[in-house]
């Protein structure tokens, strides 16, 4: 529960709103009619003098329409602050897609709108079995924009971290080192993911029946740049992303390189590991802090029961350091340091290096 005085939450940063209203959204989102346009006019105006609930923003409601005419909406897949993903069928070709439709405010945010068209064209090249690339950025009549993606049938991270409360070694550094094959590819092409968490993963198997790990959410501008350390504690500022698996100087609003993603990715690799974070405080402010100004809990203090090998903590302090030129300088070499200290593929003949040549 939060007091009147709240505006987000603590635990994932979203903006908290009154019972009343979250009840009255929910409420619009069920029941609306398919129709994606907001009422307006005389009708509207009787509506809301009877005190009818208001429609739902057009993002919301797109299931059994047909988008731009190609992209028939079968069923929500998932949602977030500024978007909403569907599962669609071409209706030329039958396949069968991922679309991300935005929110208004984003897609009226000029800067972001940039950044994302850069990235859509570079969509095609991002393209690998790790990474669930932009195929296509859409616009609609009604000025809906929409982002086609490969449509990617697994769990999330997040999810199965929650399921079982930790993931065993072995499997932590195959998933770790399919995330590094798929952000080496963006970080070839200058692309920062900038939002990485566990969230945005998805454990898939193959047709060998093997587990593999994609990256997902690539390039929908998430953030934008804090005023300041301090402003970005404050309540207010905690509105860009899930704070958890931000980088010291992502919390710092600084300019961003392939290290951010780095430093987010060690902190998901300690967190599938033990279950925990490696930075603890009762509030995410809190939490922010000790990221900005003190050193992880080492992994073997958190979980002493789980014999995690001091090579491996070793690499993940190294990964962690607030400052970037400390950390890795490339995912891979992350990677392939943990697959070596846990006990496999030695650093330097690692699988992924000869991958990159490196």
């Amino acid at each position: 529960m939060y007091d009147s005085n709240s505006r987000f939450c603590t635990k994932d940063g979203t903006k908290l709103v009154p019972a009343d209203t979250a009840a009255a959204v929910g409420a619009a989102g069920a029941g609306a009619a398919p129709n994606p346009l907001m009422v307006s006019g005389p009708r509207a105006t009787a509506a809301a003098t009877r005190g009818e609930p208001k429609s739902a923003p057009a993002h919301m409601n797109l299931v059994g329409q047909t988008l731009d005419k190609r992209y028939k909406i079968e069923r929500k897949l998932g949602e977030g602050g500024m978007s909403f993903v569907y599962l669609a069928t071409d209706i030329a070709t039958q396949a069968q897609f991922a679309i991300k439709v935005l929110s208004e405010a984003l897609s009226q945010d000029a800067n972001a709108m940039a950044r994302l068209r850069r990235e859509a064209a570079l969509g095609m090249r991002l393209a690998h079995p790790n990474v669930c690339h932009i195929m296509r950025l859409g616009e609609t009549e009604e000025r809906l924009v929409y982002v086609v993606m490969p449509y990617v049938n697994g769990e999330i991270l997040a999810d199965r971290n929650n399921r079982l409360g930790h993931i065993a070694l072995p499997d932590t550094v195959k998933f770790v080192k399919d995330m590094a094959a798929g952000l080496m590819v963006a970080h070839e092409l200058k692309i920062v993911h900038r939002d990485l968490k566990p969230e945005n993963v998805m454990i898939c198997r193959g047709k060998d029946g093997l587990e593999y790990a994609v990256v997902m959410d690539f390039g929908l501008a998430k953030e934008r740049k804090a005023e300041g350390e301090l402003q970005k504690l404050t309540a207010t500022g905690i509105i860009l992303g899930t704070p958890e698996f931000m980088s010291p100087e992502q919390l710092r609003g600084k300019p961003l390189d392939p290290r951010t993603d780095i430093y987010s990715l060690a902190l998901m690799t300690y967190e599938m590991l033990t279950g925990k974070l490696p930075f603890q405080g009762r509030t995410q402010q809190e939490m922010m802090i000790a990221r900005l100004r003190s050193d992880p809990i080492p992994i073997r203090r958190m979980r002493p029961d789980f014999d995690i090998p001091e090579s491996v903590e070793r690499v993940l302090n190294k990964a962690m350091s607030r400052n970037p030129d400390d950390r890795y300088q490339t995912v891979v070499e992350f990677a392939d340091a943990l697959a070596a200290a846990a006990g496999g593929v030695p650093a330097e003949s690692g699988l992924l290096g000869k991958l990159f040549g490196r």
